[in-house]
């Protein structure tokens, strides 16, 4: 498994209207530039902020809707099948998350910003679980 690219979509601080209008427009751009096979968004768990996770409830839907409206297949694993298939403990912490993804993917540092590493490991869960996949249709 290795990396090609990645990127972070940055929004500055302004309506939520106008930050979503950001990411539904950036991550189209990414979209038809290298047409994805598979995307994976990590399902929201609980979170003790209420505005964050609305917040993230909120973009969260933009991403959805910008992949359906692409055509984009996409899982979405939880916070503890993503721990548990990259480290093998669904408890893990983020520095043992950012150390495994930085050997997994034969990196030489660990990306940044903290997002960077987060969308690197859903992408390797979703290398992971294509080849799952592979593997079963290939047995049948």
């Amino acid at each position: 498994m290795c990396v090609l690219e990645w990127l972070t979509i940055t929004t500055t601080p302004s309506s939520l209207a106008d930050r979503l209008m950001v990411i539904h427009t950036d991550l189209s751009a990414y979209i038809e530039e290298v047409h994805p096979d598979l995307a994976v968004v990590e399902k929201l768990f609980f979170q003790t902020n209420e505005k964050t996770a609305l917040d993230v409830a909120h973009a969260r839907g933009c991403i959805l809707l910008t992949l359906a409206e692409h055509g984009i297949p996409y899982i979405e694993p939880t916070p503890l099948q993503l721990k548990s298939s990259i480290t093998g403990d669904g408890r893990a912490v983020k520095k043992q998350m950012q150390n495994m993804i930085v050997s997994m993917l034969n990196l030489t540092e660990i990306p940044e910003p903290d997002d960077a590493a987060d969308a690197l490991a859903l992408a390797a869960y979703g290398a992971l679980h294509a080849a799952r996949e592979a593997m079963v249709i290939a047995a049948t």
